[in-house]
Order: structure tokens, then sequence, then C-alpha cells
């Protein structure tokens, strides 16, 4: 039987998960970032692995077979650690990547950094920021007001100063979504181009009251990696392995 690596953390990661599970020897593998995270069937192991040298000192020492990389899509470190280890392992490895936005009439940037100046170049006033704890600290030094909504909270020194937090877990709702828009009077939605279903519906809320988007484009995904973009194409994947 195949063991398997499942880089997860995301709904697609629990849902090829449980396709698998227990036909499947997999250890899904979580950052630990979020305090109580949605758990997978099966195995699971919260944590780093220390690197390149750690994560190939696991992989070695656990006996994988394959690794699927089934991560955020803003997961580039762990993603090119990942490629580069089984590359050199000669393991299979497989991005589930799922797809991305259209952005629209979206403002297109490569960083937190380049939303934050665009913010300020464009002059908007009440932002939505919905780009994750990490993405808040090129935002520090605006003069803007932001609603900003994280799973976990981000460190006060990274936050604006003038603010409102709200903690919360998707998925959310149009109706709620345009509810907020409208109680905050949002004038600009910051966020990254995760895709999915989950998180999609603040986009058609801020396009129903046209209020402006900016989204960072997803990093670059390792260069002759092999993708796939469904949990069924992954599941038929590993199968197939056997």
């Amino acid at each position: 039987m195949t063991r398997l690596l499942l880089l997860g953390g995301t709904a697609e990661g629990r849902a090829l998960a449980a396709r698998l599970h227990p036909h499947i020897d997999i250890v899904s593998s979580l950052a630990g970032r979020v305090a109580d995270p949605a758990l997978p069937v099966g195995s699971v192991r919260v944590g780093g692995f220390g690197g390149i040298n750690g994560l190939r000192r696991w992989l070695v020492e656990e006996r994988i077979d394959a690794v699927v990389d089934a991560t955020h899509p803003f997961a580039s470190t762990m993603t090119a650690h990942a490629a580069q280890v089984c590359g050199e392992l000669g393991l299979p490895y497989l991005v589930l990547a799922r797809p991305p936005w259209d952005p629209g009439a979206a403002i297109v940037v490569p960083s937190d950094a380049a939303a934050a100046e665009v913010v300020e170049q464009q002059q908007f006033s009440r932002i939505f920021l919905t780009t994750g704890r990490s993405g808040t600290a090129a935002f520090a030094d605006s003069g803007a007001w932001f609603l900003i909504r994280a799973v976990t909270p981000p460190d006060n020194a990274l936050l604006p100063r003038r603010r409102r937090l709200l903690l919360s877990r998707g998925p959310y709702r149009y109706d709620n979504e345009l509810q907020l828009l409208r109680e905050h009077a949002i004038d600009a939605l910051v966020t990254k181009n995760s895709g999915g279903d989950m998180t999609r519906a603040k986009l058609d809320a801020a396009a129903a009251l046209d209020i402006a988007v900016v989204m960072v484009a997803r990093p670059a995904l390792p260069s002759g990696v092999s993708t796939v973009s469904t949990v069924e194409q992954a599941a038929a994947w590993v199968i197939g392995l056997g």
C-alpha cells in the first residue's frame, strides 16, 4: 500500500483524505498556524518539518512513497521545499491547486506591499482587508481605516492604527458579505487570489456594490511540477501509483 504524505490545511486536503481513507495509508500534515484547525480523517501531524533538510529526513524515516501538496495557494515556501526534496529523492509529487478566481476588473498586484501602495495611490479610505494574518504588516503605516478579517489574530505591532479586527473562518455567504460591506461603508476590498468557493462571496458582493478590488496574484509554482485542479483528479493520481 502506498504511504502518502498529504500536505494539507485546506478544504481540498480534507476532502482528498476523506476520499482515499482508509484505502491508502495517509499522513496529513498541517502547518500549525491555526489554534483550532479543522482536522482531516486519518493520521495527522501538526507543525513544520524544519526546512528542506528536516523534510528530507522525515520523508526517508517515515518511508513515504509519494507526496500530494494541497496547501494554500500562497504557501509558496512549503511548496518549493516539497518540490525540491521530492525531486532529489525521486518521489512522485503532485500539486492539487484549486483554480484561481477570474480577477475581472480587479487591480492585480504582485504582493501585499504593492497592494498597500495602490491603497495609498487611489486614496481608498475604508478597506476590507482579507489577506490573512501575515498580510497586515504591509498596511501598518496606512492612514486608512481597515476592517481586517483573519482566522487567527495578527501581531498588534503589524496592524494599521485605525482598524477593526474580525476573527472568523469561512465559508461565507453572499448576503452576509453584502451586509458587512454596507455596514462598514467599505470602498475597497483587498484580497489574495486564493480561489475556491469558501470565500468567493466577498468578490460577488463587492461587484454588486461597485466596490474596487485589489487582488494579490498567486506566486508561481516551481517549474516542472505536475498539477491537478480537483480532488477527484488527485485521488485518481494517487490510486494510479499503486
